[in-house]
């Protein structure tokens, strides 16, 4: 299978890309516009693969997305590029309606003329598979439920809002058009390469040099955790045997508080990094509570139930052991995270209704 991945040198696309070419015989063309979480670091260890190949390529650029169709001959579409940070969307929403509503339906309607002058059995065979997220289905605080694929869609931010209107779109083109489309919507991913705004690698980074650890509220807002390696399988699986026009949750199974979270990641460099930063006696003193985010969340939980049933997935990795990695991953790659620092991003605060370059701390979930 050729498999054309949008966003492919983000977190969840780098990793979904690692797996295929590490796992499979399938070929990847990863079209990435670069943006300040993109990182072709990230893709080093299949950078020379004769199966990998990038375009560098924005997509809204309807005609480099065409270009890029009829030079790679894709059999499947797996959409990761987006505006992904719910504090960026908040102090910016422009960037995330350009990308992640005008940038679908470009790629759907490059998509959609190109599978329409496939034969018979090419077209037949053709996906076009959507990645999102949980928080287009907003708040599950005050429940005991889980979010299921009927759950109705209630986005809380400019970010979820935006990827609700993407998943829209992308279904309107099935139900419109006919185009062989899958979504998934998946939980809190974690793991190596993630870029460091995000709360697990911020808290890590933070805590070896000293810094606050930064907690909205009280840090009882409730996610659950999914590793990303577990989810690139996931993905994998979809776009290989998922049912066009369906959709598949995807979760790990990993409620926490994310103040747990903070604690559970200060107990981990407590046994892994034993030697603290100058004038810190315990990790955990750095934790410092700030602010909540307008509109914050309290609670998102997947019920991954139907992908476990219909396509024989499961996660592998507890929160445990996949924390346990991620911290090990970093601690062991500390040039990697100063690499992908370009200045664009010194874990400050986000999420205030400010412009992006307004300094101050915080976390990301």
């Amino acid at each position: 299978m050729k498999i054309l991945v949008t966003g492919g040198a983000g977190f969840i696309g780098s990793a979904l890309i690692r797996h295929i070419i590490g796992h499979t015989d399938h070929s990847v063309a990863n079209v990435d516009k670069l943006t300040y979480a993109g990182n072709l670091e990230s893709l080093e260890s299949v950078a020379h693969d004769p199966r990998y190949a990038f375009e560098h390529l924005d997509i809204c650029d309807a005609r480099g997305l065409a270009d890029a169709f009829a030079r790679h001959r894709p059999d499947a579409v797996m959409h990761l590029a987006a505006e992904s940070h719910v504090d960026r969307s908040i102090d910016g929403p422009a960037a995330f309606v350009q990308t992640n509503l005008v940038g679908t339906y470009a790629l759907l309607e490059t998509a959609r003329a190109y599978w329409n002058g496939l034969d018979g059995t090419a077209r037949a065979a053709f996906r076009f598979h959507h990645i999102s997220t949980d928080e287009v289905y907003g708040d599950l605080a005050g429940t005991g439920n889980l979010f299921t694929e009927t759950t109705p869609y209630a986005p809380s931010s400019p970010y979820s809002a935006t990827k609700a209107g993407s998943d829209h779109l992308v279904r309107a083109w099935h139900r419109t058009y006919g185009l062989p489309v899958l979504v998934t919507n998946c939980s809190n991913n974690y793991g190596p390469y993630h870029f460091p705004e995000k709360l697990i690698p911020l808290i890590i980074l933070n805590a070896l040099e000293g810094k606050p650890l930064p907690v909205y509220g009280q840090g009882l807002q409730v996610r659950d955790w999914l590793y990303v390696e577990d989810h690139a399988r996931a993905l994998l699986r979809v776009v290989e045997s998922g049912v066009p026009g369906e959709t598949y949750n995807i979760g790990g199974h990993n409620e926490q508080r994310n103040i747990d979270v903070v604690r559970a990641l200060c107990e981990l460099l407590e046994e892994l990094a034993p030697e603290h930063p100058a004038g810190v006696a315990r990790y955990a003193d750095l934790i410092t509570y700030v602010a909540d985010r307008p509109g914050h969340d309290m609670r998102y939980a997947i019920d991954a139930g139907k992908i476990e049933r219909e396509l024989g997935w499961a996660p592998r990795e507890t929160f445990a052991s996949g924390l346990r990695k991620t911290v090990q991953w970093y601690l062991e790659h500390r040039d990697w995270c100063r690499r992908v620092q370009d200045g664009s991003y010194q874990r400050q605060r986000l999420g205030l209704g400010d412009p992006v370059t307004t300094p101050a701390e915080g976390p990301a979930a």
